[in-house]
């Protein structure tokens, strides 16, 4: 693992998006990171805001951290990010795998952008490939690429926790979608054997829980938890057939509500597109595309 210290972990919820963000730290007056974050945004009226970001803002505040690394597992597709906010009223930098840069250029045609959006990363200040670590204080984290929801997907190993964004859910859950750009069946079933290859007690921070049979929300599962139980990936489960559940699986599912602007603008590193003549923003619906 990267390093004996293990870190403290605070987590909270937004039950709009079903998503958890993480404030890991080592305690009270340390530095600390944050690990997807959500904007809060209302699709009907097109506002968004800071509900849930205040929270995580109140406890760095109150615990006296230092923010040094605001951090994204993937250019999410169902919640908007809320990084540059918590940049603004915290400090910290913000970080994305370096093949987001894929994603951006995907998306860039997906969404006809024009000449003032790079599809180039620099949206972000630091890229993060394989292998690389990220001090914060005593504590560091080793990224792992584990592309397969996306092109781009990382996790975040900490000393005895990984945090691995959409990649697995909890074992009653499964696993993520594969049907986005870039996705691909073979590529997510091998980033999860990365992972799985871990030891048993290794503990597994998620970004989702959408909890089955009433059975409240969980953030946290591991190894061996997975290997043993996770209905679409438990020991036995081989490549090809998970690659056939996981295609048809797919062929299934809805769009997640908020793809349209949660892509736009997580690909920009949470800030919106350049205000228009009248000083607002806009998003792009494109019609009959996706």
């Amino acid at each position: 693992m990267t390093t004996k210290l293990n870190p403290l972990i605070k987590d909270f919820f937004d039950p709009e998006t079903w998503t958890y963000t993480y404030v890991v730290y080592e305690g009270d007056g340390s530095p600390c990171i944050i690990i997807d974050s959500v904007l809060n945004y209302d699709p009907k009226s097109g506002r968004t805001s800071t509900k849930s970001a205040d929270e995580v803002i109140t406890f760095v505040r109150s615990h006296h951290l230092q923010v040094s690394w605001i951090l994204e597992t993937h250019a999410h597709a169902d919640h908007l990010t809320a990084a540059p906010y918590l940049q603004s009223n915290l400090g910290g930098r913000l970080v994305i795998g370096d093949n987001i840069t894929k994603v951006q250029t995907v998306f860039k045609g997906v969404f006809n952008l024009d000449d003032h959006f790079k599809a180039d990363g620099t949206q972000f200040d630091y890229l993060i490939k394989e292998g690389d670590s990220l001090a914060f204080g005593n504590l560091s984290l080793r990224a792992l690429f584990v592309p397969g929801h996306t092109p781009a997907c990382m996790a975040y190993e900490i000393g005895d926790a990984i945090f691995v964004g959409d990649t697995l859910f909890m074992p009653d859950v499964g696993t993520a979608r594969c049907d986005f750009p870039g996705g691909d069946a073979k590529t997510l079933y091998r980033s999860m054997q990365k992972i799985l290859s871990y030891p048993g007690q290794t503990k597994l921070y998620l970004c989702h829980d959408y909890p089955p049979n009433h059975r409240p929300v969980a953030c946290m599962s591991t190894v061996a938890d997975e290997k043993s139980n996770n209905i679409h990936v438990h020991d036995g489960v081989t490549e090809e057939q998970f690659v056939r559940m996981r295609t048809e699986r797919d062929k299934t599912l809805e769009m997640p509500v908020l793809i349209l602007p949660s892509i736009q603008v997580n690909i920009r590193a949470g800030h919106f597109p350049e205000p228009e003549t009248n000083g607002i923003a806009y998003l792009k619906i494109p019609l009959n595309a996706l």
